[in-house]
């Protein structure tokens, strides 16, 4: 039997490739949409991609309920896990109408209490919920553990120079974030060498060589070979920035300047601050120190985490849709 591994393109994927093998999960196979990164991060893996939905898409979930109950009907699957966004609903109905376990690790992002997913899977009897932060487990959400729980930064014993900089403002396309690439053009100094991903973004003075998107293994070694790394405050932009070892400075776009639907990156930024694995700033903030703050730190893997703490839990029967 089949483990499906369902999850939206961009910070909820990322999330999810990288707590699977903390899942206890044996023989799975992954339901994403099909993107650069879904590309590179699951080549050689099993993969069914499934028409994109965007944030609050209604026609997008319906057109993947469509997907998921033809893909439920033709195959044997023993459990649904996700990392949301609305594709996990679209899966977890007709999943759960056939008596299939269903679990649900609301994203990093998250740190108050869940999204619109997750009080929407809270809704379908019979579906585990997990949060990544004690703070807010209770009731029907559980705790498991965090993504995050797998770095460590550490202060370098000499600071280096600043030379090289990845901007990385994410490639969602409806939310764009102006006033962190305005800020950058602005402070920035000519003489460092930029890559520039700026996604849907677009300013009067358009940095020279701003890119909408980077292929992902460029963009991966870009940041091992950067000095600073500036991104958005997104869950997939932290882990890349981790990964590659670098403390990257972190921007949290903010609902009132239309750049998300709410301010929960502006939570997300404080939580990873608390843990020192980012410097934290708002896009009007940004100076030359954060730079230098950022590159005067590391980031390693730690020890291996645990594996993610999955509650006994008996699925209620199944339901009719």
């Amino acid at each position: 039997m089949t483990t499906l591994l369902v999850a939206s393109t961009g910070g909820h994927l990322a999330e999810l490739h990288d707590l699977r093998p903390r899942l206890g999960v044996g023989a799975h196979r992954w339901v994403t949409f099909d993107s650069p990164q879904s590309r590179s991060l699951l080549a050689g893996e099993d993969v069914v991609l499934v028409p994109p939905a965007t944030s609050r898409d209604l026609a997008g979930a319906a057109r993947n309920l469509a997907v998921a109950r033809r893909m439920l009907r033709t195959g044997r699957y023993e459990r649904v896990i996700s990392t949301g966004a609305s594709v996990a609903v679209s899966f977890f109905v007709p999943a759960r109408a056939a008596g299939i376990a269903c679990t649900y690790i609301e994203s990093a992002t998250r740190t108050r209490g869940p999204s619109l997913t997750g009080r929407l899977a809270a809704r379908l009897p019979g579906v585990g919920l997990y949060t990544q932060y004690p703070v807010w487990a209770g009731g029907a959400w559980r705790y498991g553990g965090s993504v995050f729980d797998a770095f460590v930064a550490e202060p370098l014993s000499a600071s280096p120079p600043v030379r090289t900089v990845v901007v990385s403002l994410g490639t969602h396309p409806r939310f764009t974030f102006p006033r962190l690439l305005t800020r950058l053009v602005r402070v920035l100094p000519p003489e460092l060498e930029v890559l520039w991903q700026v996604g849907a973004t677009v300013v009067e003075q358009m940095p020279a060589g701003a890119r909408a998107q980077v292929p992902v293994a460029e963009l991966q070694q870009a940041m091992r070979e950067a000095d600073v790394v500036i991104t958005h405050a997104g869950v997939g932009s932290a882990l890349a920035a981790m990964q590659a070892g670098r403390r990257p400075v972190y921007v949290p776009r903010r609902r009132a300047h239309g750049e998300h639907v709410d301010d929960h990156q502006a939570d997300m930024a404080a939580e990873l601050a608390a843990r020192n694995l980012v410097v934290a700033r708002d896009a009007d903030q940004i100076d030359l120190d954060d730079l230098r703050c950022a590159a005067a730190w590391s980031v390693r893997a730690g020890p291996a985490p645990v594996p993610f703490r999955f509650s006994p839990h008996t699925p209620s029967p199944a339901y009719s849709e």
